[in-house]
Order: structure tokens, then C-alpha cells, then sequence
């Protein structure tokens, strides 16, 4: 896929204030850890992820999601009124019915005839919203939208710190299933698109590519109503990466970009190993890369976007710049998007009180 007349207008995203660190995590499994005789520092050591942060317990996906979104629409400078789309991307929304962007929708006062839905793809709901949106703008159905999504990982984290310590048959090996469940942090981002004749900053979506490996989609999986998940961390992160790798070689066709020529990378946040074999894998110099798991842990769908507006934030991107957006998920699913970077808006904080 390729487009002319689409553009990253802002990013914003908002924090959650407490953070949890991977030490404190183990202390709480002390009565697994001292059954099965496992080393403290051992989660840390695996996955590179020293610290993640939570939201306020109770918090409602949709109330960190308002605050994420304004944040990005504010930045852009643009009107409410150019709004034709907003699309929640979350693993985490408020209910089944009706779509979390219809509380949203209504918070930030957009237009009425705005097109308002959910996207569900474990990791990837942000991206694909993005291409959504993306399409939408490029065929001139719409001027501008914004793509938001906020994860809560901390029933899910404390649920699994619950069941491992409450399961007294569990072993050495069964308890590979669940590390994938305790990297997990909360986070949201907003990302905000524009046409070629709104825009103020210039940088184009040039395009990107998608692939999926349905076949292995058992490699992780949660039921969403005991909020645990079951994970094959190793085959995932080998499977992942391939499906990576062949995707990589379509988005290098569809964007005319290449190791040689990308300058920046935001890829989504696993852990330090998965992310060296990713970037082995597909021949890119780890350099290029900004990271967030060791403070943010894996913070699912929004995880890439934060990454990208907090790396931006930190090192400016300079004009001209080749950036690609790597995007992988369970399914396993794989998004990659390529831009060139010409002026950074980017708008983010801590939390605020319910709304």
C-alpha cells in the first residue's frame, strides 16, 4: 500500500503515575519463587524490564483515552470540524457495547457526522486504525482523524502474581507460560493524521505493508473474562520474527525504503532479546532504534505509539528523516509503516483525574 496526500500530523500519549517495578513484582511471587526455588532478578534478567507503570485502579480506558487524544488534536492546531474519523485501538475498552469511541467521541466534542468504532488486534488495533484512517484520507472521504487507544495492563499483571501464587502443582516449565503476562504495563497514545492541504508538518505516510501467520495463532491467548493470558514466549518471539522478516521484504517494495536508507525505527516493546533477533533479522542497525520496555514493560497496541512520540520527544527527528513503525502482534499479525519526518508535534503528560 502506498499514499500521496496522507500525513503524521501529532502524537500524544499519557503516562499513568504509579510505577511498579519488576523487583517489587517478584517480592509478591516470594511464595512461588521460594517453592520452585527461582532466583530473584530472574524476570528482570529475561526480559530486560526493570519498571512499568499502572493507572489508578478502576480507571476506564475511554478516561485516558480523552486525555491522549486532546493532547494529540491540540498539538495538530487543527479544527474539531476537519475531524471525519476517530477509531479506538486498544486491546482494554470500557464494554463490549457500545464502542468505547463513542464515550470519547463524545469528550472531545468532534463532529457528529465523524465515522466512530473500535479496533481489536491484540498489539496492531493502534496501527490498523492508522491504515484506516490513513485509506479514508488518501480516497478523500475525510480531511483528518485521530487514532487512540489506552491499555490497562493492571488486572491482567495482578491476576497472574494471584493465580501463579495460589496454584501449588504449578512447575518450573508451566511457569514459562505466564513471564509474558507479568511484562505487561499500561500506557496510551493518540496519533493524528491530516490530508495534504491541513497539514503543517509535512510528514508524509509514504506507505507500508501487512502479513500474517494465522497458523500459529495459539501461541498466545487470553480469556477476557479471568483476564489471563497464556503465552509461548519463545515460539511466539521466533514466529513473530519471521513473519517480521517476510513483511519487511513488502514494505521495502511498497515504501522504496531499505536498511541503508531508514534513519530512525519505533518498533513495538517485547523484550531485549526479542528486539536484537528482530533487528538481526531484518539487517537494521540496533543504533536507529528507540526503546521504552525497560520503564514501560510491554504496553500492548499502544506501546509502538508511545515509543515513537517519547523517542521523538527525546531526539528530534532530523527534516528529511526515513522513519518505520514495526509493528508485531499475537495472531500473529504484522504492520509496518514508513514515513518521512519533517517537523515533530508531539504533546504528552501524567494522568489526570476522572473525567
Amino acid at each position: 500500500m502506498r499514499y500521496s496526500r496522507v500525513f503524521i500530523e501529532s502524537l500524544g500519549y499519557t503516562l499513568p503515575g504509579e510505577v511498579v517495578t519488576t523487583a517489587a513484582i517478584e517480592q509478591q511471587l516470594a511464595p512461588v519463587y521460594q517453592r520452585l526455588k527461582l532466583p530473584e532478578g530472574r524476570l528482570e534478567l529475561m526480559t530486560g524490564i526493570a519498571e512499568r507503570r499502572f493507572y489508578v485502579p478502576g480507571t476506564r480506558p475511554s478516561t485516558i483515552s480523552i486525555q491522549s487524544a486532546r493532547r494529540a488534536i491540540e498539538a495538530s492546531g487543527i479544527a474539531l470540524e476537519h475531524f471525519g474519523a476517530l477509531v479506538h485501538g486498544s486491546v482494554c475498552r470500557d464494554f463490549l457495547e457500545p464502542a468505547t469511541a463513542s464515550r470519547v467521541h463524545h469528550h472531545l466534542g468532534l463532529p457528529d457526522d465523524c465515522v466512530i468504532y473500535d479496533v481489536s488486534n491484540a498489539c496492531l488495533g493502534i496501527l490498523n486504525g492508522v491504515v484506516q484512517v490513513a485509506n479514508m484520507i488518501e480516497l478523500g472521504q475525510i480531511r483528518a482523524g485521530v487514532v487512540v487507544g489506552t491499555e490497562t495492563g493492571r488486572n491482567l499483571v495482578e491476576g497472574t502474581i494471584e493465580q501463579l501464587n495460589r496454584d501449588t502443582t504449578l512447575t518450573r516449565n508451566a511457569i514459562k507460560f505466564a513471564v509474558a503476562s507479568l511484562t505487561i504495563g499500561s500506557a496510551s497514545a493518540a496519533i493524528v493524521l491530516a490530508d495534504a492541504e491541513l497539514t503543517k508538518t509535512g510528514n508524509r505516510l509514504l506507505g507500508g505493508a501487512v502479513h500474517c501467520r494465522t497458523q500459529h495463532h495459539e501461541l498466545c491467548q487470553s480469556d477476557g473474562h479471568a483476564e489471563l493470558m497464556q503465552t509461548d514466549s519463545e515460539a511466539l518471539m521466533h514466529e513473530g520474527i519471521a513473519t517480521g522478516a517476510a513483511t519487511f521484504e513488502r514494505f521495502q517494495t511498497e515504501t522504496d525504503l531499505s536498511p541503508a536508507t531508514i534513519d530512525r525505527s519505533f518498533c513495538h516493546q517485547v523484550g531485549v532479546a526479542h528486539r536484537k533477533m528482530l533487528f538481526e533479522a531484518l539487517g537494521l542497525d540496533p543504533a536507529i532504534d528507540f526503546g521504552t520496555l525497560e520503564t514501560l514493560g510491554n504496553t500492548g497496541s499502544a506501546a509502538l505509539p508511545i515509543t515513537m512520540a517519547r523517542g521523538l520527544e527525546e531526539r528530534p527527528a532530523t527534516p528529511g528523516d526515513k522513519i518505520a513503525m514495526l509493528g508485531i502482534g499475537s495472531g500473529i499479525n504484522c504492520v509496518m509503516l514508513g514515513c518521512e519526518w519533517q517537523k515533530t508535534l508531539v504533546s504528552g503528560g501524567v494522568e489526570a483525574s476522572e473525567q
